[in-house]
């Protein structure tokens, strides 16, 4: 993807900003995203309160490689696993159930938790200079059209956004479909 490269310097900031609880813009597939340590309430908190979200709705994980995701997760069977494992990376989101203990604002009322491995190379090159998955949410507030670009970022949230990673959107036309690795159901296409 041409000009998908990030300075290591920006991509070390970011993760520092990552580790103080501060909250990043990112490109992602289709749209920019909003993301912060998933294990940090204080962080997810100001997100939820910045984008007017209920916190009982859950939120996405994204990650650059299943194992970071797996300690947020129940295993499932070799059977239940293998289309989730063939559709990553790549812009499919997986509705998978939620590890025990899990903090109920990444998870929300659910019993599962949304996931995602990206093939976006910003998003999965944050991910590993964080050693961890990201929160992964739409840039914007609650009803409105989510950011295409950093400009509609820094217009639209301002000071409110902690780090801005530029990059270009991976293409995609439509946010990442969610389906439920149990039952097969499409959540959101």
């Amino acid at each position: 993807m041409p000009g998908s490269q990030i300075h290591p310097w920006k991509l070390r900031e970011a993760a520092r900003c990552f580790r103080h609880g501060g909250i990043i813009a990112y490109p992602t597939e289709a749209i920019y995203g909003l993301g912060c340590d998933p294990l940090n309430w204080d962080a997810v908190k100001a997100l939820l309160q910045l984008k007017r979200r209920p916190v009982d709705k859950g939120l996405i994980l994204i990650a650059a490689n299943f194992d970071q995701l797996r300690p947020f997760i129940k295993p499932l069977t070799e059977e239940q696993m293998q289309p989730v494992l063939n559709s990553w990376p790549g812009p499919n989101t997986w509705l998978l159930p939620a590890a025990d203990g899990l903090p109920f604002w990444l998870s929300g009322r659910h019993d599962t938790l949304a996931v995602r491995v990206t093939d976006h190379p910003i998003a999965a090159a944050l991910s590993l200079a964080c050693a961890s998955p990201l929160v992964s949410t739409s840039a914007n507030i609650s009803t409105q059209k989510p950011a295409q670009n950093a400009t509609q970022v820094r217009t639209r949230l301002g000071d409110r956004i902690d780090f801005i990673l530029n990059g270009p959107t991976g293409g995609q036309k439509t946010p990442s479909t969610i389906r439920h690795a149990v039952t097969g159901d499409i959540i959101r296409s």
